[in-house]
């Protein structure tokens, strides 16, 4: 018996989220885009990524193979 409340107001939830338009700050967006200070909280907290310097002969192996398709 409650689907019928519990659908109904999830649609009123989707309805007022599709509609709602807030008012653009354009002053702080162009701040932003433009400003050289980069920090960025979910990009600075990844772990970099290590290149790894190969000094195995695995590209001469690829190279040797390519070279026979030609």
């Amino acid at each position: 018996m409650g689907r019928g409340r519990q659908k109904a107001k999830q649609t009123k939830v989707a309805r007022e989220l599709k509609y709602f338009s807030p008012e653009t700050n354009y002053r702080a967006l162009e701040q932003e885009l433009t400003s050289h200070g980069h920090n960025d909280v979910v990009t600075d907290n990844r772990p970099r990524a290590v290149v790894e310097t190969d000094t195995d002969d695995d590209s001469d192996d690829y190279r040797r193979w390519s070279d026979d398709d030609r």
